[in-house]
C-alpha cells in the first residue's frame, strides 16, 4: 500500500487576479515545503523574469512576490499516492476545491502548468466561467518548454491581451 502524500495550502489573498495551478509538488518541493522547490524547475525564473525581478531566495520572499503581483499559486491535486515526482503515477487523489477558493479572491484567469494539471482541471472544472490556458510544464523533465508561451499567457492575464 502506497503512502498518501499531501500538497500545500494555496498562496493567495483577496486581490489575487491570476491563479497558477500545478499538478502536485515534487519530492524536492515537498522536502522544502513550498512550491517549485527543484532549482532546475523553470517556474520561478520565468515568472520573476516576466516582471523583471530576481528570484527571491526564501519561501517568504516568494510568497511576497506572488502577492505583490496578484498571483495565486496552488496545485489541482491536494493529496494523492505518487511515486517520486512523476505525474503519471498520481493515483487515488483528491482535487482542490476551486469553487470555494474562487469565492475568496478576484481570480479572472487561470494558467495550468502542464498536461496533468490541465487534464485534472478540465475533468473537474472544465465548465468554470473563467478563462484558462494549458501551458508547457516548467518541470526540468519537459524538453519542450517554451518561455514565450508563458510570457504571452502572463500578458493575457495582466493586460487582457
Amino acid at each position: 500500500m502506497s503512502e498518501i502524500k499531501y500538497g500545500f495550502a494555496p498562496v493567495f489573498d483577496k486581490a489575487s487576479r491570476l491563479l497558477i495551478l500545478g499538478s502536485f509538488p515534487s519530492v524536492k518541493s515537498r522536502k522544502i515545503e513550498f512550491y517549485y522547490g527543484n532549482p532546475q524547475n523553470r517556474f520561478w525564473r520565468v515568472v520573476c523574469s516576466y516582471f523583471g525581478e530576481s528570484v527571491p531566495q526564501t519561501v517568504d520572499g516568494k510568497k511576497s512576490f506572488l502577492l505583490k503581483h496578484n498571483i495565486a499559486l496552488w496545485d489541482i491535486v491536494t493529496e494523492c499516492e505518487i511515486t517520486g515526482s512523476q505525474d503519471d503515477t498520481i493515483k487515488n487523489f483528491k482535487v482542490a476545491d476551486l469553487k470555494t477558493f474562487l469565492q475568496n479572491c478576484a481570480v479572472r484567469y487561470i494558467i495550468l502548468n502542464g498536461s496533468t494539471a490541465f487534464m485534472i482541471f478540465k475533468d473537474n472544472y472544465g465548465g468554470l466561467d473563467i478563462p484558462y490556458v494549458k501551458l508547457p510544464s516548467t518541470s526540468p523533465a519537459n524538453t519542450r518548454f517554451d518561455e514565450k508561451e508563458w510570457f504571452d499567457a502572463l500578458s493575457s492575464a495582466f493586460n487582457g491581451t
